[in-house]
């Protein structure tokens, strides 16, 4: 056997560049599309000399914040469909713990990414360093623990060789749709400097393919037999649909067998908005098109679902007596709530599941069910594209963005009201060969929307000479809150839109704090505490141009189809994110009329409050019939 003599770090770097993966297309790439990097002491000599060393085969990124870093290759994975993953290291102490958050985010939504924090030393001579925390009592325990919780799989490197035995398990984890998360490795720096003798052939090119798990047959002729007793069936395509290529086959079984088919957030974008088969997106932030048929339905068949509760309106949104059969990949998943488990690749299960089914079809009418309710909701949707009191809308902001994309633009968001707004609102695409959509709404992390539309914009540099860009639509809250990788794209020169909706605080819980029977508090400016008669107000145009962006400000609501045509333009000719501005109505928003639970107060003052406790138990009821089925 021959071997390298390398650094810890400089091992782990030359991993990463043979680390290649079969792309949709059947075509090569990398496996680690990039680094994105803020260095400090813990991570600039061992690993950030290594990464200087290979900067022709891994491209490093500067960010701002180790969140933002980290959520731009959330984003990242999710606009390749988990296929390529984004590497992001920091120093130790604050700059590690900056990266929890948004291994949250990737953790809820399944998406992969590793994280590299520097450690504290593993020799322990010069401790306490700089940025460390003691623990009295266990003096291996770091701030990196924190990870543990957020992470699918997390190691600590404390010498060179361990290298060798992580690293397949690194990958598997990452790769493997079952398992697909953040990988965090904690590189003490000391061990991150020192040298071993590395196996040539720990380096040699890999290329790894994601795999698909056919599902057993036995479980496939169970789900069939349910499913032919149906009536009145209904289909939950989800985001494992979308990772797992198997849009298309979603689409055509539904097709084949007559069946209505929804989509959770995860899934949106996977079926053309004008199939017949389409009912709409389904639960809380859905359509109300989506939620009769599943009050309807006797049979639900959830495929790469994890059943949220926004996606099941908090188990409200489906008939107690209903029946469940669950394809996923994750037995995990494929379990809840007494399905009948198919576990296996949506694309793989499916097709077999569609040949065990033969010529079985559903009645026409339940069928023609979904184009008849879908109608309604679109109609109900127009009428809220239009300015309320000479405010623009969420809704009309979406139509509008909505009708000026095509196949190969992306659209983003993620807290807030937005959600709501862009899954139950948008209209996809219908010769769009891929998901066009990412809505963060496993995580709700509100900040995510402009990161994640940076790591999104890099995933997508091929649409640009197509004209296809990334847009990512979000609340002044949301830029408040983390708003510097603005800087980052601009200075990388990766292009987005982002279009900033003012509408004066935090409008959307305002809206549950009020619609729950609770007084207006903390939530809106106008409701917040202040020393000033006249509080200051963000100038947010003159924000975002300092940091590298090219702004377009909209003082009335027909101006905005305009600026956002001009910012694509000048996006796209630029090669810098663009920022459209503009006020939105603070109380309009799109319902879909579906209960979600939340911890009303049984004892209160608030007559307000005593009311909403008593729709709160009655829909209680409603879910506790369902659990106890």
């Amino acid at each position: 056997m021959t071997t390298l003599k390398l650094t810890t770090a400089q091992a782990l770097v030359r991993w990463l560049t043979a680390q290649r993966v079969e792309l949709p297309d059947g075509s090569t790439g990398p496996l680690f599309g990039g680094v994105f990097a803020i260095f400090g002491h813990g991570n600039v000599l061992g690993l950030g000399s290594a990464l200087e060393e290979y900067q022709d085969q891994l491209p490093v990124w500067r960010g701002q914040t180790e969140q933002g870093m980290a959520l731009a290759a959330t984003g990242y994975a999710r606009a390749t469909q988990r296929r390529q993953i984004g590497v992001v290291t920091s120093s130790i102490g604050p700059g590690a713990l900056n990266m929890v958050t948004a291994a949250g985010v990737a953790h809820a939504n399944r998406l992969p990414v590793l994280l590299l924090p520097g450690d504290t030393f593993a020799g322990r001579a010069p401790d306490p360093v700089l940025q460390q925390v003691e623990h009295f009592g266990e003096p291996t325990m770091t701030v990196n623990d924190a990870f543990r919780a957020v992470s699918r799989y997390f190691d600590r490197i404390t010498r060179p060789e361990q290298l060798i035995a992580t690293l397949p398990q690194v990958v598997r984890t990452l790769t493997d749709p079952e398992t697909a998360g953040p990988v965090t490795l904690a590189l003490p720096q000391d061990v991150q400097a020192e040298a071993h003798e590395f196996p040539r052939a720990l380096f040699e090119p890999v290329v790894h393919r994601i795999p698909k798990p056919r599902p057993d047959t036995r479980e496939l002729a169970e789900a069939a037999d349910v499913l032919r007793q149906a009536e009145r069936p209904l289909m939950v395509v989800g985001g494992g649909v979308r990772y797992a290529l198997a849009g298309r086959q979603a689409v055509e079984f539904a097709t084949k067998h007559g069946i209505p088919v929804v989509e959770t957030t995860a899934g949106r974008t996977l079926v053309p908005h004008d199939h017949p088969n389409y009912a709409g997106p389904l639960g809380i932030t859905g359509s109300s098109s989506a939620n009769t048929l599943a009050a309807e339905a006797d049979v639900v068949l959830a495929v790469g679902t994890r059943l949220q509760d926004f996606t099941t309106a908090s188990w409200t949104v489906f008939a107690p007596d209903m029946r469940m059969v669950s394809i996923n990949v994750a037995r995990f998943d494929a379990v809840k709530h007494g399905a009948v488990a198919v576990v296996g690749d949506a694309a793989e299960s499916l097709t077999e599941l569609t040949g065990a089914l033969g010529d079985w079809r559903v009645s026409p009418s339940w069928t023609e069910r979904a184009a008849a309710e879908r109608a309604k909701w679109d109609a109900h949707v127009d009428t809220l594209r239009s300015p309320v009191d000479g405010v623009a809308t969420y809704a009309q902001v979406v139509g509008e963005v909505n009708a000026a994309s095509g196949p190969d633009d992306y659209v983003l968001t993620a807290s807030g009201g937005l959600p709501g707004e862009l899954v139950g609102g948008w209209r996809t695409v219908t010769d769009a060969t891929e998901p066009t959509m990412d809505v963060e709404y496993g995580f709700s992390c509100m900040g995510y929307e402009l990161c994640g539309a940076w790591g999104a914009a890099m995933a997508r540099q091929d649409r640009l000479e197509r004209g296809g860009l990334v847009t990512a639509l979000l609340g002044d809250g949301s830029y408040l809150m983390l708003n510097s990788e603005l800087y980052s794209a601009a200075f990388a020169g990766h292009p987005f839109v982002a279009v900033v909706c003012d509408n004066g605080g935090f409008a959307v819980i305002d809206r549950l704090q009020r619609g729950q029977g609770g007084a207006a508090f903390n939530n809106m400016f106008s409701e917040c505490r202040t020393a000033h008669a006249t509080p200051p107000q963000v100038d947010f145009v003159a924000h975002a141009a300092s940091l590298g962006c090219f702004v377009l400000p909209v003082t009335e609501p027909d101006e905005f189809a305009d600026a956002y045509a001009k910012a694509r333009e000048r996006a796209l000719t630029e090669r810098r994110p663009a920022v459209v501005v503009l006020r939105t109505h603070p109380s309009t928003w799109t319902e879909a009329g579906a209960w979600w639970e939340v911890g009303v107060p049984e004892v209160s003052s608030r007559p307000d409050t005593a009311a909403a406790r008593e729709e709160f138990e009655a829909a209680k009821a409603r879910q506790l019939r369902y659990l106890a089925r």
